[in-house]
């Protein structure tokens, strides 16, 4: 443990998931992604891409694109190897909610962690999707984005909470998030940050991840900061893959339960909180950044060559 501000202590990181040799892609999971927008002002496809590309490259076994249906084709072109479920929409180009509903419930059947929001844009049949998913807790949720905006606007938000949530914001959404549920914190400057991130945690009774220079997570009771890294992060998408890589890991531990036989199966060997299995995202992440920027410097990383690192910066991190 490392000692933060105000008397915190940083919780030590999780192992990473094992991969035993008879695996299969059942074994690892499956990751559910939902985003992507086909409506204006803004047509938008690449940061639901880019999560479900993260998850793969975490080691999660499939992964399920469910993206508005005039956009799946191209989804399928981006990341040909994702299952894409197309979502209804209307001539508009705006997700018919109800119809999506029932697609996205089709799909959750398959899905052992779910994330909700890249690239999802703002309207109120997306507000509804996420709302819908937020309330029915059935899967590990990761809420990232647009989908933290959605939540963020809805009246008394935390009451329809339900499940292990990850919220994934960063300084502009927290504080988003901090006005909805009335949370007098500091989300941008970085020695209150720590305490910012532990309390929306305890508000929300979620995990919050709280990105940026020194991204701290906090389940309400713990907290972890990374303080790897640096400014080739700043770059569009990159919180986008950092959700694929939290759902990626979340899928995989939450396999790894079930084979042991869940929480009552009778076995010490339990599996990490979610709170540590998302720092122990942030750390992939900050690591695969570090990893480019040894090669080429502090800028022009693009988004998928964080994801496309992952696995080096799981390789470093099993052999260290």
């Amino acid at each position: 443990m490392t000692d933060g501000p105000n008397g915190l202590r940083f919780q030590p990181l999780p192992a990473l998931p094992a991969r035993p040799a008879e695996g299969h892609k059942g074994s690892f999971g499956t990751v559910l992604v939902i985003g992507g927008c086909a409506h204006a002002p803004r047509q938008m496809l690449g940061g639901a891409m880019l999560a479900a590309r993260a998850a793969l490259r975490t080691g999660a076994g499939r992964v399920i694109a469910a993206v508005p249906a005039t956009l799946a084709n191209e989804a399928l072109a981006i990341l040909p190897e994702a299952t894409v479920v197309p979502l209804p929409v209307d001539a508009d180009g705006f997700l018919r909610a109800s119809d999506a509903a029932e697609a996205i419930d089709r799909a959750m059947l398959e899905a052992t962690a779910v994330v909700v929001g890249p690239a999802l844009g703002r309207s109120s049949a997306a507000e509804s999707v996420v709302m819908r998913l937020i309330a029915i807790g059935e899967k590990p949720l990761v809420v990232d984005a647009d989908a933290i905006r959605a939540f963020a606007a809805h009246r008394e938000p935390a009451r329809d909470l339900r499940g292990t949530v990850v919220f994934t914001p960063h300084p502009g959404e927290a504080a988003a998030l901090a006005d909805a549920i009335g949370c007098d914190v500091d989300c941008v400057e970085r020695a209150t940050r720590p305490a910012a991130a532990m309390e929306l945690a305890q508000r929300l009774g979620a995990v919050v991840v709280l990105k940026g220079a020194g991204t701290v997570t906090s389940d309400g009771l713990r907290a972890w900061r990374c303080d790897r890294g640096g400014p080739a992060l700043a770059t569009g998408g990159s919180g986008d893959v950092l959700a694929g890589v939290v759902a990626g890991l979340l899928a995989q531990f939450g396999v790894a339960q079930r084979m042991r036989g869940g929480p009552s199966g009778g076995t010490s060997d339990a599996p990490p909180l979610p709170g540590a299995i998302a720092a122990l995202a942030v750390e992939l992440h900050a690591r695969a950044g570090d990893l480019w920027t040894v090669a080429h410097g502090e800028a022009g990383l693009l988004a998928h060559e964080i994801a496309d690192l992952i696995p080096d910066a799981m390789r470093a991190m099993r052999d260290a």
